[in-house]
């Protein structure tokens, strides 16, 4: 991977982050609005849940390495990945001990709309990837 590629993927990891943090806010507003606060930021905590170690695993990915191998990219990979799904756990065990009251219901639609806001990254780099092609003459 040259170091353009690299650096449109970072801009795509960028944009998901940024479009699953609107999401997860946009989706809290709407149901604080339709069910009140406590399910309002009870999604948005969701949200957070969400965002935050995916955020964790992208900076895992993007951040320069001493080594630019491939076996320094699986490991950055693999601990981002470890380290997002500890987060993950993590924020929900807090949430769930902490947050009084809380709307189970909401907190899990926040997270799982905002954990939907990945596949936008499959939909940019297609894009992305067709414009590169078209612009190329192919």
């Amino acid at each position: 991977m040259d170091e353009s590629a690299g650096s449109r993927d970072s801009f795509i990891i960028a944009r998901v982050l940024k479009w699953q943090f609107l999401a997860g806010a946009a989706l809290a507003a709407v149901i604080w609005g339709v069910f009140g606060h406590i399910a309002g930021y009870s999604a948005l905590l969701g949200s957070l849940t969400c965002v935050i170690p995916n955020a964790f695993l992208a900076l895992r990915l993007v951040l320069p390495r001493r080594d630019p191998g491939a076996g320094a990219l699986i490991r950055a990979a693999w601990l981002g990945e470890l380290g997002k799904l500890a987060l993950t756990v993590l924020f929900f065990s807090l949430v769930f001990m902490l947050v009084r009251p809380l709307s189970a219901a909401a907190l899990f639609a926040g997270f799982i709309v905002t954990q939907l806001m990945t596949f936008t990254g499959f939909w940019m780099r297609g894009e992305q990837e067709t414009e590169t092609r078209n612009s190329n003459g192919s």
